[in-house]
């Protein structure tokens, strides 16, 4: 989601890639456009910005802080509509069934929720071991490490953070629970950090455990499978998707859901018929990074990958 710096329109968050995403979608002055993670608005503020009085911006986002600055500053607009909820239930938002001529998913996590300790996703700020993005569902990291057993947390932190040392620190969460409740985020880090020393690595090692334990508590990769399925679903022929991932395992999901609806699966010679294939999306380029000026600018933005389909006519040819 959006990162450090300063943002359009929003003074303390740069959205990643900005320039790109809003060339990406094409906006038209009379289109219907979704944000499914607003954070703080950065794009939006620039597809608005693109509108005519006939034109569309839908907002969504799990994080109530950001949906009340959705509503503090667009809730007057007619031509924005706002959802508290996952982009993963898109489909299910009645202002969705007209088509959707853009959608954007800019995943991961804000600066602002990485900035407030509160919220316990930063394991440089010492605050409440929650990383809900979603504090009103679903359990917080804290309550999920007090019941889970070393095998399961071991399963979250090699599945999800791809951290080698996965059953080790597991082992030792379980143990210090036995006489103390993990409940800050200091606490984690500085367990796992005694657990595994950091050496000559630059990156803290409590970096993939956090970063595992959130996309788990938030179920961010199931929300982005049902999520690229019902964007699908909802965009027009000719509308286009735009998803910025900051994780491999992200960037597979979105990579490999634009190649099965673009390309053709494998010929099987142990089929006895070649199986029809009409293709449904059409990848506009390949991944893109942002430029040198802004990952200088934006440590955040070295691992932002951007990566853009347009969805085809029923017969498979371009919409637009």
């Amino acid at each position: 989601m959006t990162v450090g710096g300063m943002e359009r329109g929003a003074p303390g968050h740069l959205p990643v890639m900005y320039a790109q995403v809003l060339e990406s979608l094409r906006i038209t002055g009379n289109g219907t456009y979704l944000d499914g993670t607003f954070g703080r608005g950065g794009h939006a503020r620039g597809v608005l910005q693109q509108l005519g009085p006939g034109g569309r911006l839908l907002v969504m986002d799990k994080d109530p802080e950001a949906i009340a600055v959705a509503e503090r500053e667009f809730g007057t607009d007619p031509r924005v509509a706002i959802y508290r909820g996952s982009f993963a239930q898109l489909a299910h938002w009645n202002e969705t069934a007209g088509g959707l001529d853009g959608i954007l998913f800019d995943l991961g996590v804000s600066s602002p929720q990485l900035d407030v300790a509160e919220r316990g996703f930063s394991f440089g700020k010492d605050g409440p071991l929650d990383m809900r993005m979603d504090p009103d569902s679903g359990l917080s990291a804290a309550q999920w490490l007090a019941q889970a057993d070393d095998r399961e947390i071991a399963d979250v932190l090699w599945t999800y953070g791809e951290e080698r040392q996965s059953r080790r620190i597991a082992r030792a969460i379980v143990a210090r629970r036995g006489d103390q409740p993990i409940v800050r985020t200091a606490q984690l880090a500085e367990l796992i950090a005694q657990v595994m020393p950091r050496g000559d690595s630059k990156i803290h090692p409590a970096t993939r455990s956090f970063q595992a334990i959130r996309i788990f508590i938030n179920r961010e990769l199931a929300d982005l499978e049902t999520g690229l399925d019902a964007a699908l679903e909802r965009l027009k022929p000719g509308g286009r998707l735009a998803v910025i991932s900051f994780h491999s395992l992200e960037d597979r999901i979105v990579k490999q859901f634009i190649a099965r609806h673009s390309k053709a699966p494998p010929a099987n010679r142990r089929m006895p018929v070649e199986v029809a294939f009409t293709p449904t999306l059409l990848a506009i380029g390949g991944a893109q990074k942002g430029d040198e000026a802004e990952t200088s600018a934006n440590p955040r933005a070295r691992s932002a990958v951007l990566r853009v389909a347009e969805k085809l006519a029923v017969d498979g040819r371009e919409g637009a």
